[in-house]
């Protein structure tokens, strides 16, 4: 099957796009990729060169896969950094490579959009011929969900990975103290402790969506997710524009929480919302104020959940402190498959042994959470 190669989302039809996206996945959008690559965020000088994957028949979109062509393995949150060491050390070129994700975000969702399973599986069938005839190393698609794991799981000369990120389930609490009379008296006390401090040094929070922030603001809201980059002595993914372009084009599903000090902004949280689902994004604070990091970023987004009946709350990779503030062990996936035979097979034996050491440590975490036993 051949495929159809789209190397900017904004040469095709908004609706056309979005009518293979399920309702609840806000990042696949055609609003938030093409912001994504409207404001430079995205392009060759970053080493992401967009290079969407699509199966047409006549002039009708059946399947898509939306990659990029990579030079390096940075903002993917599933780490072969070591791969490509080997690589080099053996004078195999890895890069470059193809990755289906999420530009920037780790989180997980439909990579494969297709109008029926048999399209997908075209598609993907179609990938490992793309590849050779491109000269790129190897394909990855980051954080599936299970409709994409059970398509490349049919399919021969994958390789799945697991890895182990932390979620916030809603069990239909009334509102937050709700959610403190679940948890275990000791945990209790801490997070109310938490949540006073940074109340006592006067910080108030007020949440808005997209259409109510004003370009001061966002200057606001920039300056303050650039700040996190900037105290690690590194450059941020996103462009300025980025923001302004996505408050424009989906503005519905933007979340902003700003934390004041008297009429002084201090911190900020993006979150977006699809579905059911609440999506943490980005922080930043322009100032140092103790707790204030998990007010802004977990406390509030739980109250958010609440009040609006949302049922996860998705806060990002990595961070085993949000174990004790509730958040559950989650088994992500991804899927890689290497076209050098050599470096496959040292690959496969790699994941076979971190599979049972992700799975061993995601149920050993949950011994951490707050949560009453009984």
């Amino acid at each position: 099957m051949p495929l159809h190669v789209l190397h900017s989302v904004s040469d095709i039809a908004p609706e056309q796009w979005d009518a293979l996206v399920p309702l609840n996945q806000p990042f696949l959008r055609h609003a938030f990729l093409s912001s994504l690559e409207d404001s430079a965020s995205l392009g060759p000088h970053s080493g992401w060169r967009p290079e969407h994957l699509l199966h047409r028949e006549g002039e009708r979109l059946v399947a898509a896969l939306p990659s990029y062509r990579k030079w390096h393995s940075y903002g993917e949150y599933v780490f072969d950094h070591a791969w490509a060491e080997a690589c080099d050390r053996a004078g195999i070129d890895y890069y470059p490579k193809l990755l289906s994700a999420v530009p920037f975000s780790p989180v997980s969702g439909p990579r494969l959009l297709a109008a029926t399973v048999q399209e997908g599986f075209e598609l993907l069938a179609s990938l490992p011929g793309y590849l050779e005839i491109e000269g790129l190393s190897s394909a990855h698609i980051n954080f599936t969900d299970p409709f994409t794991d059970a398509a490349l799981a049919e399919q021969p000369g994958w390789l799945q990975r697991v890895g182990c990120q932390y979620h916030w389930q809603n069990r239909g609490y009334r509102d937050f103290q709700d959610f403190l009379d679940a948890l275990s008296s000791r945990k209790r006390k801490q997070m109310r402790k938490e949540r006073e401090q940074v109340a006592g040094q006067g910080i108030e929070f007020q949440w808005l969506e997209g259409h109510q922030l004003d370009e001061g603001q966002w200057d606001f809201v920039y300056a303050c997710y650039a700040n996190t980059y900037a105290v690690r002595r590194q450059s941020p993914y996103l462009t300025r524009e980025f923001f302004s372009l996505l408050a424009e084009r989906m503005p519905e599903a933007i979340r902003v929480v700003l934390a004041t000090q008297g009429s002084r902004p201090v911190a900020m949280a993006f979150s977006l919302v699809g579905g059911d689902s609440f999506y943490g994004r980005y922080w930043g604070c322009l100032a140092e104020f103790d707790r204030l990091h998990f007010e802004t970023c977990f406390y509030q987004g739980m109250d958010y959940a609440i009040a609006q009946g949302l049922q996860r709350f998705d806060a990002g990779a990595q961070g085993e402190h949000k174990l004790i503030r509730g958040f559950e062990p989650v088994i992500t996936h991804s899927w890689h498959y290497l076209r050098h035979p050599g470096l496959k097979a040292a690959v496969a034996d790699f994941l076979a042994r971190e599979r049972i050491g992700v799975l061993g440590y995601a149920e050993e975490a949950r011994s951490a959470l707050p949560y009453r036993q009984g």
